[in-house]
């Protein structure tokens, strides 16, 4: 135990004094509103998001062309471009509807953690990034993309650290804190209790968020107490499709979160999920 106690000291250390990289934008005309939407693909992960000065990210595209169908009813038609592009780790059910992303809009950077895929659906990611000469940018810890400068919205990447490698890409996934005024976003793509556990040691206040995504669709392997008390969200949102074969959402984790008095939100149940932000207020669209 003296030895894990070392271990875990030295690993909090290292990510303290992670060098943080600023990337900022152009400033446009602001809304004043911050939208964030959790796209109901199925089974697998996919959201979008809306800065006040018109800025789009989207994080993960489903396992297939269900992304590019639900992004056309928060998007223009005419509008024909995606800022930013980030793939949490992978796996096809974060991954698989990217290339159609890219065949419909013209992304100007993509993000991922670094971590190479075994099957063609990566390959074919990888190809496109490189043919359509987005800018790419590695997802790792100490990442801050600015989104909008005048209304300090920014995205900032807690994981994963480039001092540590995990063989399972779950355990890869970039997650990132979302910040506009006092409201806060925390989406964690599959990240399992392990990596939960790094980050509660070496963050502590700064995983507090007021909505979190459930890491890996509500699996049992996520979600622990001690890192959902640590977030203490005052809304949960869990992206899985309805009556899947992995029984996600998990008892375990549903009780957990009612433990932390989380509301909790399911794509299977309710569709897209938006919510809105003015930086002091937040509300279900």
């Amino acid at each position: 135990m003296e030895k894990i106690n070392k271990i875990l000291i030295f690993y909090i250390l290292i990510l303290a004094f992670v060098t943080i990289f600023v990337w900022s934008y152009i400033p446009q005309k602001s809304s004043g509103l911050l939208t964030v939407s959790f796209l109901d693909v199925g089974q697998g992960d996919s959201i979008f998001i809306e800065a006040p000065n018109g800025k789009q990210v989207l994080i993960d595209g489903g396992r297939n062309s269900s992304s590019v169908r639900e992004l056309s009813k928060f998007m223009s038609f005419k509008d024909k471009e995606i800022d930013v592009v980030l793939a949490t780790h992978p796996d096809a059910d974060h991954i698989g509807g990217l290339p159609e992303v890219f065949d419909r809009f013209q992304v100007l950077n993509f993000v991922d953690s670094g971590v190479e895929g075994e099957d063609n659906i990566y390959r074919s990611l990888v190809d496109r990034v490189s043919l359509d000469g987005s800018r790419y940018i590695k997802g790792e810890r100490g990442l801050v993309i600015i989104l909008d400068r005048k209304e300090k919205v920014y995205l900032q990447v807690l994981s994963p650290d480039k001092n540590f490698t995990f063989e399972d890409t779950n355990n890869n996934s970039i997650v990132t804190k979302i910040v506009y005024g006092n409201i806060s976003f925390l989406l964690t793509g599959d990240a399992s209790k392990a990596i939960e556990n790094i980050l509660v040691y070496s963050d502590g206040e700064i995983l507090d968020s007021d909505i979190l995504k459930a890491g890996h669709h509500g699996s049992k392997t996520s979600s622990s107490l001690l890192f959902l008390e640590a977030v203490s969200p005052e809304a949960s949102v869990i992206s899985a499709s309805a009556n899947n074969t992995y029984g996600h959402p998990h008892a375990d984790v549903l009780t957990n979160l009612q433990k932390t008095n989380s509301l909790v939100f399911e794509t299977a149940k309710e569709g897209n999920i938006t919510f809105k932000t003015d930086g002091q207020k937040i509300w279900r669209e």
